[in-house]
Protein backbone atom coordinates (compact mmCIF):
# COMPACT_ATOMS: atom_id res chain seq x y z
CA UNK A 1 0.00 0.00 0.00
CA UNK A 2 1.11 3.19 -0.49
CA UNK A 3 -0.09 6.79 1.15
CA UNK A 4 3.42 8.46 0.99
CA UNK A 5 6.01 8.54 -1.63
CA UNK A 6 9.04 6.59 -0.85
CA UNK A 7 11.87 8.79 0.05
CA UNK A 8 14.87 9.22 -1.82
CA UNK A 9 17.15 6.22 -1.61
CA UNK A 10 20.68 6.62 -0.57
CA UNK A 11 23.04 5.28 -3.15
CA UNK A 12 26.51 4.33 -2.80
CA UNK A 13 29.07 6.53 -5.39
CA UNK A 14 29.29 4.71 -8.19
CA UNK A 15 30.74 5.70 -11.39
CA UNK A 16 28.23 8.24 -14.24
CA UNK A 17 26.23 5.53 -16.08
CA UNK A 18 26.39 2.60 -14.45
CA UNK A 19 23.88 3.28 -11.93
CA UNK A 20 21.09 0.68 -11.86
CA UNK A 21 18.00 1.40 -10.53
CA UNK A 22 15.02 -1.66 -10.56
CA UNK A 23 12.17 -1.15 -12.49
CA UNK A 24 8.64 0.02 -10.32
CA UNK A 25 5.82 -2.75 -10.44
CA UNK A 26 4.14 -0.97 -13.76
CA UNK A 27 7.29 -1.15 -15.71
CA UNK A 28 7.86 -4.95 -14.64
CA UNK A 29 3.76 -5.56 -15.54
CA UNK A 30 4.59 -4.07 -18.68
CA UNK A 31 7.33 -6.10 -19.75
CA UNK A 32 5.42 -9.19 -18.67
CA UNK A 33 2.51 -8.43 -20.32
CA UNK A 34 4.87 -8.09 -23.83
CA UNK A 35 6.60 -11.41 -22.62
CA UNK A 36 3.20 -13.15 -22.06
CA UNK A 37 1.74 -12.14 -25.25
CA UNK A 38 5.03 -13.30 -27.11
CA UNK A 39 5.02 -16.86 -25.17
CA UNK A 40 1.56 -17.32 -26.52
CA UNK A 41 2.21 -18.00 -29.56
CA UNK A 42 4.63 -20.90 -28.96
CA UNK A 43 2.13 -22.59 -25.75
CA UNK A 44 -0.79 -24.68 -27.23
CA UNK A 45 -4.43 -23.82 -26.26
CA UNK A 46 -6.22 -26.23 -24.02
CA UNK A 47 -9.11 -26.03 -21.58
CA UNK A 48 -10.53 -28.46 -18.86
CA UNK A 49 -14.01 -29.14 -18.42
CA UNK A 50 -15.30 -27.25 -15.46
CA UNK A 51 -18.36 -27.99 -13.07
CA UNK A 52 -21.18 -25.84 -12.02
CA UNK A 53 -18.81 -23.33 -9.85
CA UNK A 54 -16.73 -22.62 -12.84
CA UNK A 55 -13.73 -24.64 -11.26
CA UNK A 56 -11.60 -26.85 -13.85
CA UNK A 57 -12.12 -30.86 -13.18
CA UNK A 58 -9.18 -32.41 -12.60
CA UNK A 59 -8.13 -35.05 -15.63
CA UNK A 60 -10.12 -33.47 -18.09
CA UNK A 61 -7.61 -30.88 -19.81
CA UNK A 62 -7.47 -31.34 -23.64
CA UNK A 63 -6.17 -29.59 -26.26
CA UNK A 64 -8.61 -27.38 -28.47
CA UNK A 65 -8.10 -25.29 -31.71
CA UNK A 66 -7.02 -21.62 -31.87
CA UNK A 67 -8.98 -19.74 -34.56
CA UNK A 68 -8.16 -16.32 -34.00
CA UNK A 69 -5.65 -14.41 -36.16
CA UNK A 70 -2.71 -12.64 -35.73
CA UNK A 71 -4.47 -9.23 -35.20
CA UNK A 72 -7.00 -10.82 -33.01
CA UNK A 73 -3.64 -10.94 -30.63
CA UNK A 74 -2.65 -7.87 -31.55
CA UNK A 75 -6.35 -6.11 -30.01
CA UNK A 76 -5.62 -8.24 -27.02
CA UNK A 77 -2.26 -6.46 -26.60
CA UNK A 78 -3.12 -3.16 -27.09
CA UNK A 79 -6.82 -3.68 -25.06
CA UNK A 80 -4.79 -5.26 -22.52
CA UNK A 81 -5.09 -2.78 -19.43
CA UNK A 82 -8.74 -1.99 -20.59
CA UNK A 83 -9.91 -5.38 -20.25
CA UNK A 84 -7.93 -5.48 -17.25
CA UNK A 85 -10.30 -2.89 -15.97
CA UNK A 86 -13.44 -3.60 -17.45
CA UNK A 87 -13.16 -6.71 -20.01
CA UNK A 88 -16.69 -8.43 -19.90
CA UNK A 89 -16.60 -12.29 -20.58
CA UNK A 90 -18.39 -14.02 -23.03
CA UNK A 91 -20.38 -16.70 -21.57
CA UNK A 92 -19.82 -18.69 -24.20
CA UNK A 93 -16.78 -18.42 -25.73
CA UNK A 94 -15.01 -17.23 -22.68
CA UNK A 95 -13.24 -14.28 -24.30
CA UNK A 96 -13.25 -11.08 -22.16
CA UNK A 97 -13.23 -7.77 -24.69
CA UNK A 98 -15.31 -4.36 -23.33
CA UNK A 99 -17.85 -4.84 -25.91
CA UNK A 100 -18.87 -8.20 -24.77
CA UNK A 101 -22.01 -9.78 -22.85
CA UNK A 102 -21.42 -11.80 -19.60
CA UNK A 103 -19.65 -11.17 -16.24
CA UNK A 104 -17.31 -8.40 -15.66
CA UNK A 105 -13.80 -10.18 -15.72
CA UNK A 106 -11.35 -6.93 -15.27
CA UNK A 107 -10.70 -5.46 -11.92
CA UNK A 108 -12.83 -2.44 -11.44
CA UNK A 109 -14.27 -3.06 -8.25
CA UNK A 110 -11.01 -4.11 -6.78
CA UNK A 111 -9.17 -0.85 -9.11
CA UNK A 112 -12.44 1.12 -6.60
CA UNK A 113 -11.79 0.44 -3.63
CA UNK A 114 -8.15 0.45 -3.46
CA UNK A 115 -8.97 4.29 -4.36
CA UNK A 116 -11.84 4.56 -1.69
CA UNK A 117 -9.80 2.95 1.03
CA UNK A 118 -7.05 5.33 0.10
CA UNK A 119 -9.66 8.25 0.56
CA UNK A 120 -10.33 7.39 3.90
CA UNK A 121 -7.19 6.44 4.99
CA UNK A 122 -5.60 9.72 3.68
CA UNK A 123 -8.42 11.70 5.74
CA UNK A 124 -7.34 10.36 8.48
CA UNK A 125 -4.02 10.94 8.76
CA UNK A 126 -4.79 14.45 7.57
CA UNK A 127 -6.42 14.69 11.16
CA UNK A 128 -3.30 14.03 12.93
CA UNK A 129 -4.99 11.59 14.80
CA UNK A 130 -3.09 8.25 13.99
CA UNK A 131 0.28 9.92 14.09
CA UNK A 132 -0.17 11.78 17.67
CA UNK A 133 -1.88 8.49 18.95
CA UNK A 134 1.34 6.57 18.19
CA UNK A 135 3.82 9.14 18.83
CA UNK A 136 1.86 9.68 22.73
CA UNK A 137 2.29 5.86 23.21
CA UNK A 138 5.79 5.67 22.80
CA UNK A 139 6.65 9.06 24.95
CA UNK A 140 4.68 7.49 27.82
CA UNK A 141 6.61 4.07 27.70
CA UNK A 142 9.73 6.02 26.67
CA UNK A 143 11.41 4.56 30.04
CA UNK A 144 10.02 0.74 29.41
CA UNK A 145 12.34 0.08 26.70
CA UNK A 146 11.17 -3.18 26.18
CA UNK A 147 7.40 -2.32 26.58
CA UNK A 148 7.81 0.41 24.79
CA UNK A 149 9.32 -1.95 21.38
CA UNK A 150 6.61 -4.51 22.20
CA UNK A 151 3.99 -1.70 22.31
CA UNK A 152 4.90 0.02 19.24
CA UNK A 153 5.17 -3.38 17.48
CA UNK A 154 2.32 -4.45 18.45
CA UNK A 155 -0.01 -1.48 16.76
CA UNK A 156 2.10 -1.59 13.97
CA UNK A 157 1.29 -5.18 13.27
CA UNK A 158 -2.29 -4.53 13.51
CA UNK A 159 -2.35 -2.00 11.45
CA UNK A 160 -0.36 -4.05 9.49
CA UNK A 161 -2.76 -7.48 9.38
CA UNK A 162 -5.98 -4.85 9.27
CA UNK A 163 -5.32 -2.26 6.58
CA UNK A 164 -1.63 -3.39 5.13
CA UNK A 165 0.08 -0.02 6.99
CA UNK A 166 3.84 -0.33 5.58
CA UNK A 167 5.09 2.58 3.34
CA UNK A 168 3.64 4.66 6.56
CA UNK A 169 6.27 3.58 8.85
CA UNK A 170 8.47 6.12 7.19
CA UNK A 171 7.26 8.97 8.61
CA UNK A 172 7.68 7.58 12.32
CA UNK A 173 12.00 7.49 12.25
CA UNK A 174 12.33 10.82 13.21
CA UNK A 175 10.59 9.75 16.41
CA UNK A 176 11.37 6.20 16.63
CA UNK A 177 15.33 6.83 16.32
CA UNK A 178 15.90 9.49 19.19
CA UNK A 179 13.44 7.53 21.57
CA UNK A 180 15.54 4.25 21.22
CA UNK A 181 19.14 6.24 21.15
CA UNK A 182 17.23 7.73 24.20
CA UNK A 183 16.47 4.40 26.06
CA UNK A 184 20.35 3.16 25.07
CA UNK A 185 19.55 0.70 22.00
CA UNK A 186 21.27 1.26 18.70
CA UNK A 187 19.06 2.38 15.41
CA UNK A 188 19.06 -0.80 14.29
CA UNK A 189 16.25 -1.27 16.90
CA UNK A 190 14.57 1.85 15.66
CA UNK A 191 14.84 -0.10 12.19
CA UNK A 192 13.56 -3.41 13.47
CA UNK A 193 11.11 -1.61 15.05
CA UNK A 194 9.20 -0.09 12.03
CA UNK A 195 9.69 -2.55 9.48
CA UNK A 196 9.63 -5.73 10.93
CA UNK A 197 6.37 -4.43 13.68
CA UNK A 198 4.33 -3.53 10.23
CA UNK A 199 5.60 -6.34 7.98
CA UNK A 200 5.19 -8.92 9.95
CA UNK A 201 1.69 -7.76 10.42
CA UNK A 202 1.38 -7.87 6.33
CA UNK A 203 2.86 -11.04 5.99
CA UNK A 204 0.09 -12.42 8.32
CA UNK A 205 -2.31 -10.28 6.75
CA UNK A 206 -6.29 -11.33 7.70
CA UNK A 207 -8.54 -8.84 5.68
CA UNK A 208 -5.53 -6.52 4.80
CA UNK A 209 -7.71 -5.07 1.56
CA UNK A 210 -4.42 -4.96 -0.33
CA UNK A 211 -3.11 -8.33 0.13
CA UNK A 212 -6.10 -10.22 1.30
CA UNK A 213 -8.76 -9.04 -0.57
CA UNK A 214 -7.23 -8.40 -3.99
CA UNK A 215 -5.99 -11.83 -3.66
CA UNK A 216 -9.47 -13.66 -2.59
CA UNK A 217 -10.82 -11.84 -5.02
CA UNK A 218 -8.80 -13.05 -7.91
CA UNK A 219 -9.33 -16.26 -6.55
CA UNK A 220 -13.07 -15.83 -6.33
CA UNK A 221 -13.41 -16.79 -2.57
CA UNK A 222 -14.78 -14.24 0.76
CA UNK A 223 -11.83 -11.79 2.17
CA UNK A 224 -12.48 -13.66 5.54
CA UNK A 225 -12.12 -17.42 4.18
CA UNK A 226 -8.69 -18.56 6.03
CA UNK A 227 -9.03 -15.64 8.46
CA UNK A 228 -8.86 -18.29 11.50
CA UNK A 229 -5.67 -19.73 9.93
CA UNK A 230 -4.31 -16.27 9.54
CA UNK A 231 -5.24 -14.91 13.09
CA UNK A 232 -3.14 -18.39 14.72
CA UNK A 233 -0.30 -17.26 12.16
CA UNK A 234 -0.78 -13.25 13.05
CA UNK A 235 -0.75 -13.76 16.84
CA UNK A 236 2.43 -16.26 17.24
CA UNK A 237 4.63 -14.13 14.30
CA UNK A 238 3.90 -11.15 15.55
CA UNK A 239 5.19 -12.48 19.21
CA UNK A 240 7.86 -14.00 18.00
CA UNK A 241 9.44 -10.80 15.85
CA UNK A 242 8.63 -8.97 18.94
CA UNK A 243 10.82 -11.44 21.20
CA UNK A 244 13.57 -11.23 18.40
CA UNK A 245 13.73 -7.71 18.47
CA UNK A 246 13.44 -7.13 22.43
CA UNK A 247 16.29 -9.50 22.98
CA UNK A 248 18.78 -7.72 20.60
CA UNK A 249 17.97 -4.52 22.45
CA UNK A 250 18.45 -6.05 25.63
CA UNK A 251 22.07 -7.26 24.19
CA UNK A 252 22.73 -3.77 23.60
CA UNK A 253 21.43 -2.41 26.21
CA UNK A 254 23.76 -4.39 28.44
CA UNK A 255 26.79 -4.32 26.13
CA UNK A 256 26.75 -1.72 23.18
CA UNK A 257 29.98 -3.29 21.82
CA UNK A 258 27.24 -5.83 20.52
CA UNK A 259 25.76 -3.44 18.41
CA UNK A 260 25.52 -4.66 14.80
CA UNK A 261 25.42 -1.12 13.29
CA UNK A 262 27.71 0.75 16.18
CA UNK A 263 26.90 4.39 17.28
CA UNK A 264 26.85 7.81 15.35
CA UNK A 265 28.69 10.96 16.87
CA UNK A 266 25.96 12.23 18.93
CA UNK A 267 23.92 8.73 19.25
CA UNK A 268 24.74 8.18 22.76
CA UNK A 269 23.75 11.86 24.05
CA UNK A 270 19.62 11.48 22.98
CA UNK A 271 18.86 11.20 26.83
CA UNK A 272 18.41 14.44 27.62
CA UNK A 273 16.75 15.41 24.36
CA UNK A 274 14.38 12.50 24.64
CA UNK A 275 13.20 13.28 27.85
CA UNK A 276 12.74 17.02 27.90
CA UNK A 277 10.97 16.78 24.89
CA UNK A 278 7.20 16.69 25.82
CA UNK A 279 4.09 14.13 25.22
CA UNK A 280 2.06 15.36 22.05
CA UNK A 281 -1.50 16.08 23.07
CA UNK A 282 -4.12 13.94 22.10
CA UNK A 283 -7.27 15.83 21.67
CA UNK A 284 -10.89 14.94 21.54
CA UNK A 285 -10.92 15.01 17.73
CA UNK A 286 -8.08 13.20 17.84
CA UNK A 287 -9.36 10.59 20.12
CA UNK A 288 -12.72 10.67 18.18
CA UNK A 289 -11.18 10.12 14.90
CA UNK A 290 -8.91 7.03 16.37
CA UNK A 291 -12.54 5.47 17.93
CA UNK A 292 -13.80 5.99 14.69
CA UNK A 293 -11.02 4.12 12.82
CA UNK A 294 -11.24 1.32 14.92
CA UNK A 295 -14.93 1.28 14.46
CA UNK A 296 -14.65 1.02 11.10
CA UNK A 297 -12.41 -1.84 10.83
CA UNK A 298 -13.87 -3.65 12.95
CA UNK A 299 -17.15 -3.47 10.83
CA UNK A 300 -15.24 -4.28 7.71
CA UNK A 301 -13.90 -7.58 9.24
CA UNK A 302 -17.65 -8.45 11.04
CA UNK A 303 -19.38 -7.73 7.31
CA UNK A 304 -16.35 -9.80 5.15
CA UNK A 305 -16.70 -12.95 7.56
CA UNK A 306 -18.32 -15.72 7.02
CA UNK A 307 -19.53 -16.71 10.30
CA UNK A 308 -21.51 -19.37 9.37
CA UNK A 309 -18.73 -22.03 7.82
CA UNK A 310 -16.37 -20.07 10.30
CA UNK A 311 -18.15 -20.93 13.62
CA UNK A 312 -19.71 -24.47 12.11
CA UNK A 313 -16.63 -25.55 10.70
CA UNK A 314 -18.29 -26.00 7.22
CA UNK A 315 -17.42 -24.44 3.82
CA UNK A 316 -21.40 -25.03 2.75
CA UNK A 317 -22.82 -23.70 5.34
CA UNK A 318 -26.12 -22.08 4.93
CA UNK A 319 -25.47 -17.99 6.23
CA UNK A 320 -26.65 -16.42 9.62
CA UNK A 321 -29.30 -13.88 8.87
CA UNK A 322 -27.18 -11.74 10.31
CA UNK A 323 -24.46 -12.38 7.83
CA UNK A 324 -23.57 -9.42 5.64
CA UNK A 325 -21.44 -11.45 3.22
CA UNK A 326 -20.11 -8.02 1.93
CA UNK A 327 -17.98 -8.05 -1.01
CA UNK A 328 -15.86 -4.97 -2.68
CA UNK A 329 -18.81 -2.76 -3.78
CA UNK A 330 -20.28 -2.60 -0.73
CA UNK A 331 -16.56 -1.74 1.11
CA UNK A 332 -16.00 0.60 -1.63
CA UNK A 333 -19.04 2.27 -0.43
CA UNK A 334 -18.28 1.57 3.44
CA UNK A 335 -14.71 3.77 3.27
CA UNK A 336 -16.03 6.25 0.97
CA UNK A 337 -18.69 7.22 3.24
CA UNK A 338 -16.70 7.19 6.20
CA UNK A 339 -13.95 9.56 4.51
CA UNK A 340 -16.56 11.60 4.33
CA UNK A 341 -17.90 10.95 7.96
CA UNK A 342 -14.17 11.43 9.40
CA UNK A 343 -13.93 14.47 7.57
CA UNK A 344 -17.11 16.26 8.93
CA UNK A 345 -15.95 15.57 12.41
CA UNK A 346 -13.15 17.13 12.08
CA UNK A 347 -14.48 19.89 10.70
CA UNK A 348 -12.22 19.75 7.46
CA UNK A 349 -14.37 21.86 5.25
CA UNK A 350 -15.77 21.50 1.89
CA UNK A 351 -13.19 22.20 0.41
CA UNK A 352 -10.20 20.77 2.59
CA UNK A 353 -12.45 17.32 2.69
CA UNK A 354 -12.68 17.12 -1.46
CA UNK A 355 -9.54 18.25 -1.65
CA UNK A 356 -7.93 15.09 0.71
CA UNK A 357 -10.64 12.49 -0.48
CA UNK A 358 -8.81 13.68 -4.38
CA UNK A 359 -5.41 13.50 -3.13
CA UNK A 360 -6.13 10.24 -1.36
CA UNK A 361 -7.56 8.17 -4.39
CA UNK A 362 -4.90 10.25 -6.06
CA UNK A 363 -1.73 8.68 -3.86
CA UNK A 364 -3.66 5.28 -4.18
CA UNK A 365 -3.66 5.50 -8.09
CA UNK A 366 -0.19 3.74 -8.39
CA UNK A 367 -1.65 0.50 -6.92
CA UNK A 368 -4.58 0.59 -8.60
CA UNK A 369 -3.21 0.61 -11.65
CA UNK A 370 -0.65 -2.35 -11.01
CA UNK A 371 -3.65 -4.49 -10.58
CA UNK A 372 -5.08 -3.45 -13.62
CA UNK A 373 -2.20 -4.28 -16.03
CA UNK A 374 -1.61 -7.65 -13.93
CA UNK A 375 -5.25 -8.67 -14.72
CA UNK A 376 -4.95 -7.60 -18.03
CA UNK A 377 -2.14 -10.16 -18.39
CA UNK A 378 -4.34 -13.08 -17.06
CA UNK A 379 -7.13 -11.59 -19.55
CA UNK A 380 -4.14 -12.38 -22.58
CA UNK A 381 -3.43 -15.61 -21.06
CA UNK A 382 -7.53 -16.28 -21.62
CA UNK A 383 -8.16 -15.21 -24.91
CA UNK A 384 -5.14 -17.15 -26.25
CA UNK A 385 -6.65 -20.31 -24.12
CA UNK A 386 -3.17 -20.77 -22.53
CA UNK A 387 -4.31 -20.29 -19.09
CA UNK A 388 -5.64 -24.09 -18.72
CA UNK A 389 -2.23 -25.63 -20.61
CA UNK A 390 -0.08 -23.65 -17.80
CA UNK A 391 -2.46 -24.79 -15.05
CA UNK A 392 -1.99 -28.63 -16.42
CA UNK A 393 1.67 -28.45 -16.64
CA UNK A 394 1.79 -27.44 -13.14
CA UNK A 395 -0.79 -29.55 -11.95
CA UNK A 396 1.26 -32.42 -13.14
CA UNK A 397 4.14 -30.70 -11.07
CA UNK A 398 1.85 -31.34 -8.26
CA UNK A 399 0.44 -34.84 -8.56
CA UNK A 400 0.29 -36.85 -5.99
CA UNK A 401 2.20 -34.29 -3.50
CA UNK A 402 0.53 -34.14 0.21
CA UNK A 403 -1.77 -31.61 0.61
CA UNK A 404 0.76 -29.95 3.03
CA UNK A 405 3.63 -30.29 0.62
CA UNK A 406 1.57 -28.56 -1.82
CA UNK A 407 0.98 -25.61 0.65
CA UNK A 408 4.57 -25.41 0.63
CA UNK A 409 5.62 -25.68 -2.40
CA UNK A 410 2.72 -22.87 -3.28
CA UNK A 411 4.39 -20.68 -0.89
CA UNK A 412 8.38 -21.50 -2.20
CA UNK A 413 6.88 -20.69 -5.61
CA UNK A 414 5.65 -17.42 -5.19
CA UNK A 415 9.26 -16.36 -3.68
CA UNK A 416 11.00 -15.38 -6.93
CA UNK A 417 7.39 -13.72 -7.98
CA UNK A 418 7.59 -11.46 -4.92
CA UNK A 419 10.88 -10.37 -5.78
CA UNK A 420 9.82 -9.62 -9.48
CA UNK A 421 7.00 -7.95 -8.23
CA UNK A 422 7.01 -6.18 -5.19
CA UNK A 423 3.65 -4.76 -5.47
CA UNK A 424 1.45 -7.01 -3.50
CA UNK A 425 -1.72 -6.38 -5.03
CA UNK A 426 0.13 -6.37 -8.96
CA UNK A 427 1.47 -10.18 -7.66
CA UNK A 428 -1.97 -11.76 -6.36
CA UNK A 429 -3.38 -10.54 -9.13
CA UNK A 430 -1.35 -12.16 -11.62
CA UNK A 431 -0.35 -15.37 -9.72
CA UNK A 432 -3.65 -16.03 -8.58
CA UNK A 433 -6.00 -17.07 -11.22
CA UNK A 434 -3.46 -20.03 -11.87
CA UNK A 435 -2.74 -20.47 -8.16
CA UNK A 436 -6.26 -20.83 -6.75
CA UNK A 437 -7.33 -23.88 -8.88
CA UNK A 438 -4.68 -25.83 -8.14
CA UNK A 439 -5.93 -26.29 -4.46
CA UNK A 440 -8.84 -27.90 -5.89
CA UNK A 441 -6.77 -30.32 -7.44
CA UNK A 442 -5.05 -30.97 -4.92
CA UNK A 443 -7.88 -31.20 -2.37
CA UNK A 444 -7.37 -27.89 -0.11
CA UNK A 445 -8.79 -24.76 0.46
CA UNK A 446 -8.53 -21.95 -2.37
CA UNK A 447 -8.26 -20.05 1.37
CA UNK A 448 -4.73 -21.85 2.03
CA UNK A 449 -3.60 -20.84 -1.53
CA UNK A 450 -4.16 -17.46 -0.45
CA UNK A 451 -2.38 -17.93 2.62
CA UNK A 452 0.58 -19.34 1.43
CA UNK A 453 1.09 -16.74 -1.50
CA UNK A 454 0.42 -13.94 1.31
CA UNK A 455 3.11 -15.30 3.15
CA UNK A 456 5.82 -15.37 0.77
CA UNK A 457 4.57 -12.28 -0.47
CA UNK A 458 5.32 -10.74 3.07
CA UNK A 459 8.90 -12.58 3.89
CA UNK A 460 9.92 -11.39 1.07
CA UNK A 461 9.57 -7.28 1.60
CA UNK A 462 10.67 -7.88 5.01
CA UNK A 463 14.17 -7.76 3.42
CA UNK A 464 14.20 -7.62 -0.28
CA UNK A 465 15.89 -4.14 -1.57
CA UNK A 466 13.06 -3.25 -3.94
CA UNK A 467 10.61 -1.85 -1.03
CA UNK A 468 10.20 1.47 -0.23
CA UNK A 469 9.90 0.18 3.38
CA UNK A 470 13.08 -1.65 3.55
CA UNK A 471 15.61 0.25 1.70
CA UNK A 472 13.70 3.56 2.88
CA UNK A 473 13.54 2.64 6.32
CA UNK A 474 17.27 1.59 6.62
CA UNK A 475 18.26 5.35 4.97
CA UNK A 476 16.36 6.99 7.07
CA UNK A 477 17.41 5.18 10.12
CA UNK A 478 21.37 5.60 8.64
CA UNK A 479 21.78 1.81 9.09
CA UNK A 480 23.64 0.28 5.89
CA UNK A 481 21.46 -2.61 4.20
CA UNK A 482 24.22 -4.83 4.80
CA UNK A 483 24.13 -4.31 8.77
CA UNK A 484 20.16 -4.83 8.86
CA UNK A 485 20.44 -7.90 6.16
CA UNK A 486 22.82 -9.55 9.36
CA UNK A 487 20.57 -8.12 11.88
CA UNK A 488 17.09 -10.16 10.57
CA UNK A 489 18.65 -13.03 8.70
CA UNK A 490 18.32 -15.21 12.03
CA UNK A 491 14.75 -14.13 12.16
CA UNK A 492 13.51 -14.71 8.63
CA UNK A 493 15.28 -18.70 8.97
CA UNK A 494 13.06 -18.67 12.18
CA UNK A 495 9.90 -17.05 10.35
CA UNK A 496 10.73 -19.34 6.85
CA UNK A 497 9.94 -22.67 9.51
CA UNK A 498 6.93 -21.65 11.15
CA UNK A 499 5.28 -20.52 8.06
CA UNK A 500 5.64 -23.51 6.64
CA UNK A 501 4.45 -25.50 9.58
CA UNK A 502 1.37 -23.45 9.60
CA UNK A 503 0.60 -23.85 5.95
CA UNK A 504 1.17 -27.26 6.68
CA UNK A 505 -1.12 -27.83 9.81
CA UNK A 506 -4.02 -25.03 7.67
CA UNK A 507 -3.56 -28.21 5.09
CA UNK A 508 -4.37 -31.25 7.08
CA UNK A 509 -6.93 -29.71 9.62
Amino acid sequence: MTTTPPPPVVEEERPEGRRFVFPSALTVLAVVTVAVWLVAFLVPAGAYDRDDRGAPISGTYHRVDDTRTFVDRLDDLFLAPVNGLYGIQDTTTRLVGPDLSGELYGSAGVFLFVLAIGSFITVVFATGALDRGIARLAHRLRDRGPLLIAAVMLVFSILGTVEGFAEETLGFYGLLVPMMLALGYDRLVAAGTAILGAGIGVLCSTVNPFATGVASSAADISLGDGIALRSVMWLVLTTVTILYVVRYARRVHRDPSKSLCGFLPGDRMEKAAADSTEAPELTGLHKTVLALLVLVFSFMIFSVVPWSSALGGKSDARPYRWELGWSFPQLSALFLCAAVLVGLVARMGEPRLSSTIIQGAADFMSPALVIMLARGVTVIMNNSRITDTVLHSIEGAVRGTSSGAFAVIVFLVNLPLAFLIPSTSGHATLAMPILAPLADFAGVSRALVVTAWQAASGWMNLWVPTTAVTIGGVALAKVGYDKYLRFVWPLLVILLVLICGFLVLGATV
